[in-house]
């Protein structure tokens, strides 16, 4: 099958500049493509994997991934979707950050042998003339098609400053200059960059005549809409400092029966016809999938033996079989004893307010040894721990095992 059909059939495919010139294109030649990374934070997030797995999929089929992370547009900030201005980053926090990307890309892209490339646009972007820019490319643009873009709307509300309106100029340039170098043909990137890829595609096609191609893939979000990746403690991280395994595989384990063939879909690379199997089982029979879903996404992240772990920690939670001692532990200190438990949960960070412990307690959903709790003026004692520890149950899937220093 064309890798675009399998793209297609997976659901990975939003829009396309020239749908069957690019099925044609990518069935009859090995392309090199790019998608671009900008480095807002010192490690990839489960947006990104998504674009890991595109990536992936078309380097399986032969052609040939540029993964550019933005050096030079990371000091400008991407408007899309903002509605406030990005945090300026400073030179050495953006030189971190790419770094930190590299090494986390080598998980799911194979560079060796020059089968993948990654290139920073900062390479040519810190160098150049302003004027030779506006000569260059400058011409090829029209203030009244960029103020249309999607990337800008959300921006105009509060302003748009000039800084964030070149944005998308930079971003044209690094697939031209992708184009000279490497003979780049297409960009890729998420449904939120279309505007940013047609520019692109327009500039190329404009100032040299050349078969350039923009494909966008779907945003990862949940049946009713909502951005995927989100967690109480932030976004769903790649790295386990961040997030660890266990809180990674229980992400993809609790996830609503309706969104399990949308994630095996796209965040596995388990064939469609399993895919369709596993995402037709009713009731409880669909937490299996749900069970190969974290395990799959969690090997593919942080490999086997953290996989396997995640899975015995989760499977001894939810069934009281196998080992805690991959489950998130908090450590309570003996001077913590004897005091509110509530105080203890909002210390630990296993609640984020006294507010929020209230409101649970008074719906039930915060449970001790799996009873659950009535009394905001509760103290944790000895009696409350066996075999040296004690289990707290926030929400219905949320486990916390508590043990002493």
């Amino acid at each position: 099958m064309n890798v675009y059909d399998t793209l297609k059939e997976r659901g990975y495919i939003a829009q396309v500049t020239h749908e069957e010139e690019i099925r044609n294109l990518l069935e009859k030649e090995k392309i090199t493509f790019y998608i671009g990374f900008d480095p807002t934070a010192d490690s990839l997030h489960v947006g990104h994997f998504l674009g890991m797995m595109v990536m992936a999929h078309m380097q399986r089929a032969g052609h040939r991934p540029i993964c550019l992370v933005g050096g030079g547009t990371g000091t400008v900030g991407d408007p899309s979707g903002r509605t406030d201005m990005r945090k300026m980053l400073t030179d050495e926090i953006i030189e971190h950050n790419c770094n930190r990307f590299k090494d986390q890309m080598r998980h799911f892209i194979d560079f060796t042998d020059g089968k993948a490339l990654f290139v920073n646009n900062g390479e040519w972007l810190r160098k150049l003339n302003y004027i030779d820019l506006l000569r260059d490319v400058g011409p090829h643009f029209t203030v009244n098609r960029m103020l249309t873009a999607e990337c800008y709307k959300q921006r105009m509300e509060k302003g748009l400053t000039f800084l964030e309106f070149n944005y998308m100029i930079m971003q044209a340039y690094d697939f031209m200059e992708l184009n000279r170098r490497y003979n780049c043909k297409m960009e890729m990137g998420g449904d939120d960059q279309w505007s940013n890829i047609i520019a692109g595609v327009e500039l190329l096609r404009r100032k040299y005549e050349a078969p350039a191609y923009g494909l966008t893939f779907t945003l990862l979000t949940t049946s009713e809409g909502k951005k995927m990746g989100k967690t109480a403690k932030g976004a769903l991280w790649l790295d386990p400092k961040k997030t660890s395994p266990y809180e990674f595989y229980q992400y993809w384990r609790s996830i609503n029966d309706s969104d399990v063939k949308k994630c095996l879909s796209l965040l596995t690379f388990i064939p469609m016809d399993e895919v369709n199997r596993l995402s037709s089982l009713k009731d409880e029979k669909i937490n299996e999938a749900k069970k190969i879903l974290a395990y799959e996404v969690t090997k593919m992240v942080h490999g086997k033996q953290e996989a396997e772990k995640a899975k015995e920690a989760a499977e001894a939670l939810f069934t009281g079989q196998g080992t805690l001692e991959n489950a998130p532990t908090i450590k309570i200190s003996t001077e913590q004893l004897n005091g509110k438990l509530l105080n203890i949960l909002v210390t630990n960070n296993i609640l984020a307010s006294k507010g929020e412990g209230k409101r649970l307690i008074q719906q039930g959903g915060i449970s001790l040894n799996d009873k659950k709790l009535n009394d905001v003026e509760r103290l944790l004692t000895t009696a409350d721990f066996n075999d040296g520890f004690c289990m707290i149950r926030k929400g219905k899937k949320k486990y916390y095992r508590l043990i002493f220093k």
